[in-house]
């Protein structure tokens, strides 16, 4: 576990870099803004489940079946060597590293003005992760607290010989605290709104995301994957959550190019998240319906932030 601390602030970080490298705590005031429902992280070791900030790789989200393509060749998921983790329609979800303990820390730093930590996930040293994604790489992730808010880097290294296709994400789950859930408004910032079929996969056809702004949650759901994202002068693409008077804003570097947000009836939370491709962007990229999906050379490394910036009373 990691901490960082802003004390001027009263805010603080914690991480769980033995259990999938999650972000676990990002408190504001003693208010954890992150979902988390349980006592520590141990607790979430012993019988996890996703809340905090978990990492998705090598893809977010689904895929349509257990067999994905990359440079024109199609790979085959291996059930029997495991790390697979499937949806209620048994589509392969979310990656191979949730709650991984492969992660170490390489580096930690405080000053006067920020608190840093950074972690490491060596992929190619490990056979088993190599079988189901044979792509030679290396992810570092980082965590800067400073300024009031929270960035988190990312940073894939291609050691392999060939390209290599980047539709990594997050799936941070945020709560407020001065409202209940149905009186939260929501901030899109895309223009696209993805079509999806009965299993949560796109079509490959967009429409115009026609979503009031703000969008409440009260009697709505989201499950929706969103392109065309709208950006600031700064190149940010900023998408919040407010209740009475907090908000919460998530802030997408330009390399992030896809948003996916959740907000399911009936629960307390809601997820912004940051994704570099589209849902089934390897296959859909191989199909022909998707155009932008982003590869690595050889040697290569591809870098992208978010920002997590809370506005409280």
């Amino acid at each position: 576990m990691v901490q960082l601390v802003d004390a001027s602030r009263e805010m603080q970080v914690s991480i769980a870099t033995s259990v999938g490298n999650i972000t676990y705590e990002f408190s504001s005031r003693g208010r954890n803004l992150l979902w988390f429902p349980y006592s520590g992280p141990g607790e979430l070791r012993g019988d996890p489940r996703l809340c905090g900030i978990p990492f998705l790789a090598p893809w977010a989200n689904r895929l349509d079946g257990d067999i994905y393509w990359v440079n024109g060749i199609n790979y085959r998921l291996n059930p029997e060597i495991g790390y697979l983790r499937r949806d209620a329609n048994l589509k392969p979800i979310h990656g191979l590293l949730l709650f991984s303990p492969l992660w170490k820390v390489i580096s930690l730093e405080a000053g006067l003005d920020a608190a840093f930590t950074a972690s490491r996930l060596e992929f190619w040293k490990y056979p088993q992760l190599m079988a189901q994604f044979p792509f030679a790489h290396e992810i570092t992730i980082g965590y800067r607290l400073a300024g009031g808010s929270l960035e988190i880097s990312t940073l894939l290294t291609n050691l392999s010989a060939e390209p290599m296709p980047v539709a990594i994400g997050f799936h941070p789950y945020f709560r407020l605290h001065d409202a209940p859930r149905d009186e939260w408004k929501v901030h899109i910032a895309a223009r696209d709104h993805v079509e999806l079929d009965q299993f949560l996969i796109p079509t490959g056809a967009r429409q115009l995301a026609r979503f009031a702004d703000p969008h409440p949650l009260r009697g709505n759901q989201l499950d929706d994957v969103f392109t065309g994202l709208i950006r600031g002068l700064d190149g940010m693409a900023r998408f919040w959550v407010e209740g009475t008077r907090e908000r919460l804003s998530v802030a997408y570097g330009p390399n992030y190019r896809v948003a996916v947000i959740y907000a399911p009836p009936g629960r307390d939370y809601i997820c912004f998240e940051p994704m570099a491709a589209v849902t089934n962007a390897f296959n859909l990229a191989h199909n022909g319906l998707y155009t932008e999906l982003e590869n690595i050379p050889p040697g290569g490394q591809w870098r992208e932030s978010f920002w997590v910036e809370p506005q409280s009373p």
